[in-house]
């Protein structure tokens, strides 16, 4: 039912003054009190004390929509009420509601009719429209547990009320952009009624307001405006513009979407659903969380201490960690030593590089750590150059999926027992051994070695190390190119020139690129109950290839052409593998060799070649090297059909084509692209460049791919992550300057495929940064009750310090609101 609209035509104070006389009265009308204390104006405030139900309205579900305006009368106004009319009157019975609209703000000081709206609809069209009376019902309603919807101008509306914009949520700039443009809509919400049936990507016509002052963090935004869809003008907010959000406050709940804006938006099918979502949540017919992104919800801390001197007590040098089924967390330390003792670098000591690798585990229920074991490891060399540093080590761990049986936990480390300091070659195992539970100590003496293989151990860096399970009980372990990067001037690893004793430390194409060695790879085998492996269908090769005479080839390669894929992970659900590797170190792109450096984060859906040392990013060649002289160019790599012609390579010459990755950064930004010439060259001038992903930002960086969630229902626990982080994949670095630590979500139609990612959530303040947060970030997991545990390296290189720790986020906002029991029509989601 639509009420003829009214007009005051009596002043201001004339209003206030008949409202204060009506307002005892209303006061006697019964239902719970709910008492609104008056706020500062600059114009004085009459005390008005509404008795309004609590909360109001009932299983009549009605709605308010109220469209004053101090000017003219906005033209969405007839649009707006006769689409909300509309939902109300449509959809299943128990969904449906009543509408009535006014624009008579008397409403909000009159208790028997404020009190009989489940929810209030502000079509307004901006301008002081409420005395200080009725602000005031409007608090005393909110805080009675009512509802409110804010549309576009609504948030230009009570501009001298601090309470206000606490409703609305954010305040537009004054120079927004006035003009009708489409631009594209990121609907990054999933589970919320307003927007779990809107496309990722929505592209509609609309005005875009941009805000004086960014509310994400304090507002739980479900989408936001791509501000490269369309031209944002000069008080653009960036790549986290927020259009719609919503939050519980002052006792009620509040929706606010800034589109709206013209009247052909309210005959939109999506914006029509978009508007019946949000009127469900406030009206409090169905629950929502309006709380997951909000900062305060979350809570940090390190749950370890600083090792006692001498000891490494309660963490080593860290470098991966897991959970148990059972809620244990099992991190590892690389074998950096205490950084008060000193490291053998002289490859004539037979102690070179001798370190020890240890296994922690933190028990939640108790808060106790204990050291489970160690590993006598090659890799405790300390700093220096590209020729005395060392990241080889205890490099991974994971836990067989029948741990809590068995006790099997499985290894990916450099034995100190396997060099050979003559050659400077060394291997690298991936064995089994055994946790006795009843002693919490690892067996040394189980140990089974499922894979070994040769790795070059003259000159630093990029090991690899993780490993991660599929649905099909399938093991992965992540590799790393082991080559400098400092003989290619931080462009491509192909230069073939430097070698130990006739072993290339320089050339990735001798790893990575190579399909007959098993660096620069992610590896994927099925392990058996006896301690061997075998093979499972669908990796990149069989290792039985006639290609080229055949023998060029290995079997466990899974992908290729990675650089230092240090994290990965599985998401069972979808058994999409997520890896992250850190690209080389040129600082800017060149138009001789091709990219700066890339650090890459690419989601995998099958076997593949993912490029490195010949292509990166959205497949961005680099060129090829001349011989005998390699700081001469010749020809660009062929993304498609990439040949490996080092002098180097004992695999096949004719490689598989390069698959594009997800996500790449350089310190210029995120997603960087080039114009490309008829064959398909970028550029690589930097004037010239579009950042692709303007959420990214790099310098000094280091990926560490982290986990994607998936919420768990039937879980009581009371610090789990919410439903709306489900399927988001965390992705984060080393660092904590401007570097990534964020929740993205993909699209399953273009996953796998090289497809960006659709939408990026911050995680720099739930995962806090700065000297009192977690600076250096090295891994992360999910627990079993849905709590994120993080390792903080510490503040040294190649070792640990008392910086160095695990930490924990809870999340504490609670459950989705209204309460259950305050639903509106019983429980109907």
């Amino acid at each position: 039912m639509r009420r003829a609209p009214h007009h005051r035509t009596r002043s201001r104070q004339a209003v206030t003054a008949a409202v204060a006389a009506g307002v005892l009265a209303a006061s006697l009308l019964g239902g719970t009190a709910a008492t609104a204390e008056p706020r500062q104006d600059p114009a004085p405030r009459a005390r008005t004390t509404l008795s309004l139900p609590s909360p109001p309205g009932g299983d009549d579900v009605r709605v308010l929509v109220f469209h004053a305006s101090a000017t003219a009368e906005s033209p969405t106004v007839d649009a707006g009420i006769a689409a909300v009319e509309a939902i109300g009157r449509s959809g299943p019975a128990a969904q449906r509601f009543t509408t009535v609209a006014t624009d008579d703000a008397a409403v909000f000081t009159n208790a028997r009719r404020l009190g009989k709206f489940n929810a209030v609809v502000f079509l307004t069209g901006g301008g002081d429209v409420l005395d200080p009376a009725q602000e005031a019902g409007l608090e005393a309603y909110m805080e009675a547990g009512g509802g409110f919807l804010g549309v576009h101008d609504a948030a230009r509306t009570e501009p001298y009320s601090d309470w206000f914009t606490g409703l609305v949520g954010a305040r537009p700039a004054a120079n927004s952009p006035t003009a009708v443009q489409r631009a594209t809509v990121e609907v990054g919400d999933r589970v919320h009624p307003a927007t779990s049936r809107l496309p990722l990507n929505w592209k509609r016509a609309d005005r875009w307001l941009n805000w004086t002052a960014n509310p994400s963090g304090t507002v739980h935004t479900v989408a936001r405006v791509r501000e490269s869809s369309y031209a944002p003008g000069t008080s653009a907010n960036g790549w986290d513009h927020p259009v719609s959000w919503c939050r519980d406050y002052d006792g009620g709940r509040s929706f606010y979407t800034a589109m709206g804006g013209t009247a052909d938006s309210y005959a939109e099918t999506d914006f029509r659903e978009h508007l019946r979502g949000a009127l469900h949540w406030t009206t409090r017919l169905s629950r929502a969380d309006c709380k997951a992104t909000i900062d305060a919800n979350y809570r940090a801390e390190r749950v370890t201490q600083p090792n006692q001197p001498g000891q490494n007590d309660q963490i080593g040098e860290p470098h991966g960690l897991v959970a148990a089924p059972d809620g244990r967390l099992l991190y590892i330390g690389r074998g950096g030593a205490d950084s008060s003792k000193p490291v053998v670098t002289d490859w004539s000591n037979p102690d070179i590089g001798k370190g020890r690798g240890e296994i922690h585990v933190y028990d939640p229920k108790t808060g106790q750590v204990t050291l489970a074991g160690a590993l006598t490891v090659f890799g405790n060399k300390g700093g220096g150059d590209e020729l005395v540093k060392n990241e080889e080590g205890l490099l991974g761990i994971e836990l067989d999926p029948g741990f809590l049986s068995n006790g099997w936990v499985y290894l990916h480390y450099t034995p100190h027992s396997r060099i050979n300091r003559d050659t400077h070659m060394a291997e690298r195992y991936v064995s089994r051994f055994t946790l006795d539970h009843a002693t919490g100590k690892l067996d040394t003496a189980s140990e089974k070695v499922l894979l070994k293989w040769p790795v070059q151990i003259h000159s630093c860096c990029h090991a690899g190390g993780g490993m991660a399970w599929d649905s099909q009980g399938n093991l992965y372990i992540a590799t790393g190119d082991n080559n400098s990067s400092g003989f290619s001037g931080g462009y491509s690893g192909n230069n073939p020139q430097p070698n130990f004793k006739g072993v290339s430390f320089a050339d990735a194409r001798r790893t990575s690129g190579n399909t007959n060695n098993l660096n620069g790879k992610i590896l994927r085998i099925h392990p058996e109950a006896d301690g061997t492996y075998t093979l499972p269908a669908g990796n990149l090769f069989t290792g039985e290839e006639p290609d080229e005479g055949g023998g060029k080839t290995r079997g466990e390669i899974y992908v290729m052409g990675v650089r230092n894929p240090a994290r990965i992970f599985v998401d069972k659900s979808t058994d999409t593998l997520y890896a992250g590797w850190v690209g080389p170190d040129a600082g800017a792109p060149s138009t001789t060799w091709g990219p700066a450096k890339y650090d890459t984060f690419a989601a995998i859906t099958k076997a593949g070649n993912h490029g490195w040392p010949y292509c990166m990013g959205n497949n961005q060649p680099y060129r090829d090297r001349n011989l005998p002289d390699p700081a001469k160019p010749l020809g660009w790599y062929d993304c498609a059909k990439p040949k490996n012609e080092s002098p180097h390579n004992d695999g096949l010459v004719n490689l598989p084509p390069v698959t594009p990755n997800t996500i790449w950064y350089s310190p210029q930004g995120g997603g960087v692209d080039y114009p490309r010439d008829a064959a398909g060259v970028p550029s690589y001038r930097q004037e010239e460049q579009k950042l692709l992903l303007p959420w990214l930002k790099g310098g000094g960086q280091a990926t560490m791919n982290g986990p994607v969630y998936r919420y768990d229902a039937a879980s009581g626990s009371a610090v789990k992550w919410p439903a709306y982080w489900d399927g988001h994949w965390f992705v984060g670095d080393f660092y904590d300057g401007d570097q990534p630590r964020h929740a993205v979500l993909t699209d399953p139609r273009t996953v796998g495929k090289g497809g960006l990612p659709v939408h990026a959530q911050s995680l720099r303040k739930i995962i806090p940064v700065g000297n009192g947060g977690i600076r250096n970030l090295m891994d992360w997991k999910f627990a079993p009750d849905g709590s994120l545990y993080v390792l903080d390296y510490g503040r040294g290189f190649f070792t640990s310090d008392a910086y160095s720790a695990l930490w924990r986020v809870t999340y504490t906002g609670g459950e989705p609101t209204p309460a259950a029991g305050q639903l509106a029509r019983g429980e109907t989601r």
